[in-house]
């Protein structure tokens, strides 16, 4: 079109476009004036919803005379229909480039709102809402002059018929979450997309970010924004204040008008005039430990490296004042080359400390830095020669070096170590460092070798009560994944949980282990409370503490506590696999299937191949009766979790798909397989469930409950049994069980 009169308008340049527009730069011939000419773009001329939104951009937009609002000066149509706007042109950029180009000063941030909010109070008062507000739709003008354009989805108010119900127009990530959710919107979307807006232009991110639209549509609905004082501390704590208001996900928690927020940001900018305003405060310190690179001739100290990161992560959790990121995030770093602010960024710490480790013989050659994210300075730096035996003295200095330079406040005698000995047996210490090591692989190979390394830890020590606790933890995930029978794991992690108590009663893990055994195994539901809160007593920032009494709640049927506890769990540990899946299954419990579905997604961007959110996708799949996409699911988690039990689900969905002859297939494998490997009776009933065989499964059931199958605790919020909760078979075997119905 360029070059081209239209009508009285002679095009000279593209200047962008949109899903609802293309914009020229033009020339009026007749009264000898610079414009732009806003045309519909030419795919959706035959649509005439999109017609007639435009005609109203128009007519919402040209009732506005404001300084604030883009001036229209006519609309218009071409011979061959095409219709457009004529738009007075300003010089300058948009705000989308500005804040893309270079940190804005909270000053200038907060007068381009108060510009903003007073376009939009003008465009409210006439009942017109924009529903589009972002730094793309936002022109400052050279003389600094904001000006709101495109108001191709404003809404009058009252008119009907222009937005399909369940739709939603708009860009995602400014969204209000009601307009996310294609419901009835107000004024007060217009609020929530001008804080998004507020906490891009001071923090230079969105509050909601992912890779797809969907991920983002549900953090909105259901995350919180990262703090602005972590991203920027120099905000004033009233701004972070104004911003959290606007983006209330309840539009009743708001303000309810835009001028109630103007009045807000325009005292602000008088109390920063008169200096008279606070900054954010300083921020709780927080550390993530990262694994220690293995420096050795022979590169075999691996289990050493992670070994030294994990004890100053065990000794730093105990400190108040400190958040410190669990193992398994920090360890998600490993053997990468890495940008520490990025780092800083992923886990939202302050502080990051760093090291390596050369081991030849008994000499040790450790070096420690620890590094301020935010500008990447190291804060302290340390190389230490010793002996092996000196291990304990070492790790007790790095960490006593990172309180005082963090300055956290020690509770208790200063001269106490903050590095426990829990064995003065060097042998044996590594020996449990190697247990360790493999018991974090997770699978059923990794976790015998863990067994291995802490039966071997005990015979060097016996009063070694963490090898005790790593051996429980083995014998509990083996119960819970079905690897072993119930009655052969769990009594063995009781006693275990137990000895390493009778050794040292103030060992967190051991509660959490015994509080474990207690609600999966014994059914003894008060016992079990009682441990894993002893447990969070003991140490607050213990993620699989807040993970395994999220399940327990979740069981009892205490919905809103346990996805509380899960969440905890996330902030300490947030990219934990089986964490992050975990929520996934509190949320399919909840019968938040849409939830539970995002949440594995996000769990499989981390790592493809975890094969428990497979299967957690599979079952929220399964409940929405989207059985390809649940069997798809379910055949890649079992054969990355090895088969067996796991093809009891997959069965289980090809019944209801209808595919009963490959159902049988897997049921005739199934009965044979406990000659090789246990297959509990639980998982068989879910398959008899969805072959509508009652009995069957009241059989199956039955046996559970002899083998006291840990999945039975899950019988009151599981949906596979949803129609069976009328029947008195099913209300008799909860109170065999000792649940509620």
């Amino acid at each position: 079109m360029i070059g081209q009169t239209i009508s009285h308008y002679k095009i000279l340049e593209k200047l962008g476009g949109g899903g609802m527009g293309v914009v020229y730069k033009a020339e009026d011939t007749k009264l000898k004036r610079t414009v732009a000419l806003k045309f519909l773009p030419p795919d959706l001329t035959r649509d005439d919803d999109a017609k007639e939104r435009f005609v109203h951009e128009a007519q919402a937009a040209s009732a506005l005379d404001h300084n604030n609002i883009c001036t229209i000066h006519e609309i218009d149509e071409t011979e061959d229909g095409q219709i457009f706007i004529c738009m007075a042109y300003y010089e300058g950029e948009t705000l989308k480039k500005r804040v893309t180009s270079d940190q804005l000063s909270v000053n200038s941030v907060i007068d381009i709102a108060i510009q903003i909010a007073q376009g939009l109070a003008k465009a409210h008062e006439h009942g017109i809402t924009h529903r589009d507000i972002k730094p793309a739709n936002v022109m400052i003008t050279k003389d600094g002059v904001v000006k709101i354009v495109d108001f191709g989805l404003a809404k009058l108010a009252g008119q009907k018929g222009l937005t399909k119900t369940g739709t939603t127009m708009g860009t995602v990530a400014y969204m209000s979450p009601e307009q996310a959710q294609g419901i009835d919107t107000d004024h007060r979307t217009d609020v929530w997309s001008l804080g998004v807006v507020l906490y891009e232009m001071l923090t230079g991110q969105l509050p909601f970010r992912a890779e797809y639209e969907q991920a983002v549509i549900y953090s909105i609905l259901n995350e919180d924004a990262k703090p602005m004082a972590d991203l920027r501390t120099e905000v004033p704590m009233e701004l972070e204040r104004i911003v959290s208001k606007a983006m209330a996900k309840s539009p009743d928690e708001r303000y309810q008008r835009v001028d109630e927020m103007l009045a807000m940001l325009r005292a602000l900018s008088k109390k920063l005039e008169a200096g008279q305003v606070t900054t954010t405060e300083i921020t709780p310190a927080s550390i993530a430990v990262l694994p220690f690179v293995d420096m050795s001739p022979q590169k075999d100290q691996e289990y050493f490296c992670d070994g030294m990161a994990e004890e100053l992560i065990d000794a730093l959790t105990k400190l108040e004042g400190l958040r410190v990121v669990s193992r398994t995030s920090a360890f998600q770093f490993k053997g990468q080359a890495y940008d520490i602010r990025k780092i800083g960024e992923k886990l939202n710490v302050s502080h990051v400390l760093e090291g390596s480790v050369r081991k030849a013989g008994n000499k040790l050659r450790i070096t420690a830095q620890l590094i301020n994210v935010e500008d990447g300075y190291h804060l302290w730096s340390e190389k230490y020669d010793r002996e092996l035996e000196d291990i304990f003295a070492i790790q007790d200095n790095i960490a006593r070096t990172i309180v005082n330079t963090l300055k956290i406040k020690l509770v208790g005698e200063p001269e106490t170590p903050l590095i426990k000995r829990y064995t003065e047996n060097l042998e044996a210490y590594n020996l449990y460092l190697k247990g360790r090591y493999f018991w974090n692989k997770r699978h059923q190979g990794g976790l015998q070798q863990a067994m291995q390394y802490f039966n071997q830890a005990l015979e060097k020590d016996p009063t070694y009560a963490l090898a005790y606790v790593g051996l429980a933890d083995c014998f509990i995930i083996l119960g819970f994944y079905t690897y072993l029978p119930p009655n052969e794991a769990f009594p063995k992690a009781k006693a275990l949980a137990q000895k390493a108590l009778e050794i040292d009663d103030m060992l967190a893990e051991a509660h959490t282990s015994l509080g474990f055994v207690k609600w999966a195994y014994d059914w003894d539901w008060l016992e079990a409370e009682k441990e894993l809160q002893r447990a969070l007593d003991l140490n607050p920032s213990y993620a699989t503490g807040h993970w395994w009494y999220s399940l327990f709640l979740m069981t009892m049927g205490r919905t809103e506590e346990s996805l509380a506890e899960i969440k905890k769990a996330l902030e300490l540990d947030p990219l934990s696999l089986v964490i992050n899946s975990t929520a996934a299954y509190m949320f399919y419990f909840a019968r938040q299937y849409d939830r539970a579905i995002n949440q594995c997604h996000k769990s499989l961007q981390m790592e493809p191949n975890f094969g428990i959110a497979h299967i957690f996708l599979g079952w929220a799949y399964e409940q929405k009766s989207m059985y390809e996409e649940a069997i798809a699911a379910f055949r890649k988690g079992a054969a990355l979790l090895g088969g067996g039990p796991f093809n009891a689900l997959l069965a289980r969905t090809y019944a209801l798909s209808g595919r009963i002859d490959e159902t049988h297939e897997l049921l005739k494998e199934l009965n044979e397989l406990p000659k090789e490997r246990y297959v509990g009776a639980y998982q068989m009933a879910m398959i008899y469930m969805a072959l509508d065989e009652k009995d069957q499964v009241f059989d199956r059931l039955q046996m559970a409950y002899n083998e006291r199958h840990c999945w039975l605790v899950e019988l009151k919020v599981d949906p596979i049994f949803e129609s069976l909760r009328s029947d008195p078979r099913f209300t008799a075997l909860l109170g065999k069980v000792g649940l509620e119905k």
